[in-house]
Order: C-alpha cells, then structure tokens, then sequence
C-alpha cells in the first residue's frame, strides 16, 4: 500500500516597501483635508494616511486637519475616521487599539462652509496652534478632495486668507512650505482647465500645485521609465523600425457605481482617456530625460502630447468608437443597461465604452498607430500595455510549420495582475521544425517579493517630500485636453446612433472590432 502524504505549500509574505524616499527630508506638517466627510477622503485617503503614519513611522509630526460643514468637534470627526478605518481598510492592514487611538489624536476639526471667510480664519488660527503644541513647523498640505466646482472658490479664500504662503514664524527656525493637491477631474474641456490654472496661478505658485493622478502612483506605471531606460536592449528597438503597433486596454468591470452624477457629465473619455491614458501613453513613448528630475521627465511627457496632433471631424469618424452597456450578463449575475442605472436619463448618449486610433507624430514614432480602448462593464478588470513588434523580414519557416506563432509582443501589465509578459517565438520539442509562442513572465511580487505601495499612498509621500515627478504639470493638462475637446466637439454633432450598444460583460460593440481590424489587426484581450 502506498502513502500519500499530502504537501501544503504556504505562501511567502511579502517584505514591507519603502514609502519614503532615500536622499529626501521628511518633514513634519498639518495636512489639511477639504471634502473630509465625503466618499473619496472616508474610503482612500484617509486609510491611506493611517497606513502611512502606522505602517512607514518618522520622527516628524503629521497632523491632519479636516475642514467641512457638519458639526461635528474634533472627537465627533475621530470617532467618524476610526469607523471608516474599519470599514475600509484592507484586512491584513487594520490598526489594533493602539494605534487607532495614537492616529486619533492627529486627528483636528475645523468647522466651515467653504464660501465662509470666517472658517479660514479660524483654520489659521488652527494651524498656527499646531505648529506651537504639535510642532507641524510652518508646513501646510491643503488637499482637495471636493467636488470640482468647488476648488476655485477655496483656493481664493485659502489666498485671501493669507494660507497660500509659509507663515513668518514657524517654531522651529526652518524654512516653511505651502503644498496644495487637486484631485482629477482638472476641467472638464480645455477652457475651463485653463480657466483652473489661471485662477489657481493666481494664489499658488506652479511647485506648491501638486495635480494627482492616482495611475501615476501605480509601482508599475512608474516601472515603464525604468523599463525602457534601464535596459540596453530596448532601446534600439524602440521606434517605428521595429514596432508594429500599440494597444492600452484599461478595462473595468464594474459599471459606474452610483456615480451617474459625475458620469453623465464626463463619460469614458474624460473619466479614464484624458487623464490616466494619456499620462500611461506619453510615458510609453517619450524620449530619454536629461535626468530623473521631476521637470525634465515632465518636459519630455509634453513632448508626447504636442506631437498628438487635434483630430479633424472626418479623423474622428474615422478614429473613434462610442459605445454604451446595456443588460446583459457579469459574472454569472444579470447587469442592467446604463440607461437603466439610477439617476441617468434615458436618452443618454454617455459614452460607457471609447475606442481610439492616435497617431503620436515624430521621427521616433511616424505611421506607428497607437489604439486605445477602455469601458465599463467589460468581462475583466485590467489595465495594460501591449507592444506588438513587427513580423521577421524574412520567414525561413513554411506557413504550416508557424501556424501556432505569433508576432513578439511586449505586454506591460498595470494592474491587477502586475508584472511584465514578453512572448516571442521558438521550436516545439521534436523532429518537426513547428513554431510556437512561448511566454516570459515576471510578476513584481514574486520577482521583488515586496508588497507594491498603494498608489495613493506614494503620492502623498512625494507631496509630503516635495517631490513633483508623479504629479502632472500644467501644460501637461491643457496638451491632453486639446486631444480629447477635438473629439467630443465632433462628437457633439454626430448622429446619437453613433454611441452603440454593448452587453455588459463582453468587450465592446463590434464597431470597435472593425476599428482596428481594418488596419488588419485584432485586439488582444488581457
């Protein structure tokens, strides 16, 4: 008789990542929350502060200060974040008692309306406080977590109020600073971020203004820098000799959520394509910095997005797709249509789902064309980039002998699943010369065996640190703006039979399909 014994294989925990970055000065600073009691701040930012003092301690003090409407004192606003604590923090990163109540006594109330000049006094008043009793040294993080159409009006009373500077005496002799960070959407078309900008330029200066995309924070987003330009190898091959083309996928599995406010006023071009894609794209095709300073990685992204030149009417036509979900079926559940959701109007034409076709006009990347889809309730969650190489000059091998190879592709994977995939071709084992595609995979986890920083989480250190590399620059926002306001203006006046239907839980109307396939290519799905 023969024993079996049964293995269990236990999973290696992953090592702690450093947050803070060597060579930069910690400092400490109140870091003041505006939009404190709203859904953004109670389920990401404040967690992510949480884990961040908890998990990457420094020597210097952070405070943080929410400023909103509800009357609530500084005990009714601790007992209101060690709730959302609970409730949203990942498992394996909840704080015990402890540090609940230690993170709870960073935690101060200022109560105002932000149209109230008073309530900005009173903030003053707070933070000249905490710089004396908690020793914050003059340091000032404002944080916009508000809905757009607030962020103007608080940033004049933050101006008139005098908190757009480091204040004259800060209590520890240094030199104080003033940081201020908006969250996306900046603008909603490239008049009214101008608009932003200007009216922003007025009170801040272009380093205090810290624009956040959360992609930006993403280990692997960052890890297409080191990708290109750490590696010898790639850099010959990175141009239009060699590529064929490139596709970014950012698919979500979900539909909006709730969100049908917002939604309905951006859809997928300007919730996903304006920000996230366009930072993922110049990033992909940019030249080699001078440096790694922040203003020369930022110099050569802008680069990328002049040579995107603005789409005719007719390239609109052409180049883009809309597409809408309706019911159908995710994950084993029925999904409702998008016009069904609450709160859309039924005769919606938002786009839920946009396919694209750029052309990024320089030497590097002439005739190489750059496909970009995205959309809500897409079978699987997942953002890439795929980097199709073109075939052989010269295939040696008969058609039957290759039936099972296909072009290299280079496939950089964002998220989940975040890692790197290059498939290229080789021998099947065996007398016959047959072809095959084989992959080589590297997952960062399993490579590095660190746990990847949250997105959020990097970011505000970088801010803390004065670090801008991550953020985006002003003309970096007007640049992508001009690309997407040449197509909603055209899509403004097209036929609202142009936004086509989808089931949920497949990958787009089949216009998309017939987009790319008359070029004779075919998606590739993650």
């Amino acid at each position: 008789m023969t024993q079996q014994t049964e293995v269990q294989q236990t999973v290696p925990k992953l090592k702690d990542h450093n947050i803070w970055q060597g060579g930069h000065e910690t400092n400490p600073c109140a870091i003041v929350l505006f939009g404190a009691t709203g859904d953004l701040a109670q389920r990401k930012i404040l967690p992510t502060l949480a884990h961040l003092i908890h998990d990457h301690p420094q020597p210097e003090t952070i405070c943080i200060v929410a400023f909103a409407r509800r009357p609530l004192g500084d005990e009714g606003w601790r007992a209101m974040v060690l709730e959302s604590l609970d409730k949203y923090m990942a498992a394996d990163d909840k704080l015990d008692d402890k540090g609940k109540q230690a993170f709870a006594q960073r935690l101060f109330y200022c109560q105002s309306n932000f149209d109230e000049d008073a309530g900005y006094q009173r903030l003053g008043q707070l933070l000249d406080t905490l710089d004396k009793e908690q020793h914050t040294g003059g340091n000032r993080l404002f944080y916009l977590a508000t809905p757009p159409d607030t962020d103007a009006e608080i940033i004049e009373h933050l101006g008139k109020a005098g908190l757009a500077q480091p204040p004259k005496q800060n209590g520890n002799g240094k030199k104080s600073w003033v940081r201020i960070i908006t969250e996306k959407p900046f603008g909603h078309d490239l008049a009214s971020a101008r608009s932003l900008n200007a009216q922003i330029g007025k009170v801040f200066h272009e380093d205090q203004i810290f624009r956040i995309d959360h992609y930006m924070g993403k280990e692997t987003v960052q890890n297409i820098v080191a990708f290109r330009f750490a590696n010898s190898i790639m850099e010959p091959l990175w141009n239009q000799k060699y590529i064929d083309h490139i596709q970014i996928t950012v698919a979500e599995s979900l539909g909006i959520e709730n969100r049908a406010e917002y939604y309905e006023t951006s859809g997928a071009i300007k919730d996903i394509v304006q920000n996230h894609v366009m930072q993922i794209l110049s990033l992909i095709a940019m030249e080699a910095p001078a440096d790694f300073s922040a203003n020369d990685i930022r110099d050569e992204k802008v680069k990328v997005l002049r040579a995107i030149c603005a789409l005719t009417p007719e390239q609109v036509q052409e180049r883009t797709v809309r597409g809408q979900y309706v019911a159908g079926e995710q994950d084993g559940k029925h999904v409702v249509g998008y016009k069904e959701e609450k709160g859309v109007s039924p005769q919606s034409t938002t786009e839920t789902y946009v396919a694209l076709k750029l052309f990024i006009e320089n030497w590097r990347w002439a005739d190489v064309p750059v496909y970009i889809r995205t959309g809500k309730h897409l079978p699987k969650r997942s953002t890439e980039v795929m980097v199709q190489f073109k075939r052989v000059p010269h295939q040696l091998y008969k058609p039957e002998q290759m039936k099972d190879l296909q072009p290299n592709r280079l496939i950089l994977r964002i998220q989940p699943d975040e890692g790197i995939d290059l498939k290229i071709g080789a021998k099947v084992p065996g007398a016959a010369n047959d072809l095959a595609t084989i992959d080589l995979n590297a997952s960062y986890k399993t490579v590095f065996g660190i746990e990847l920083p949250e997105a959020y989480e990097r970011l505000i250190a970088d801010c803390i640190v004065g670090d801008s590399t991550l953020f985006i620059r002003r003309d970096e926002i007007e640049e992508s703006w001009r690309i997407i306001d040449s197509i909603t203006d055209t899509w403004k006046k097209m036929d609202p039979n142009t936004v086509y239907p989808y089931a949920a839980g497949t990958w787009g109307p089949e216009e998309a399909d017939k987009l790319i396939q008359r070029d004779g290519r075919d998606w590739v799905n993650p």
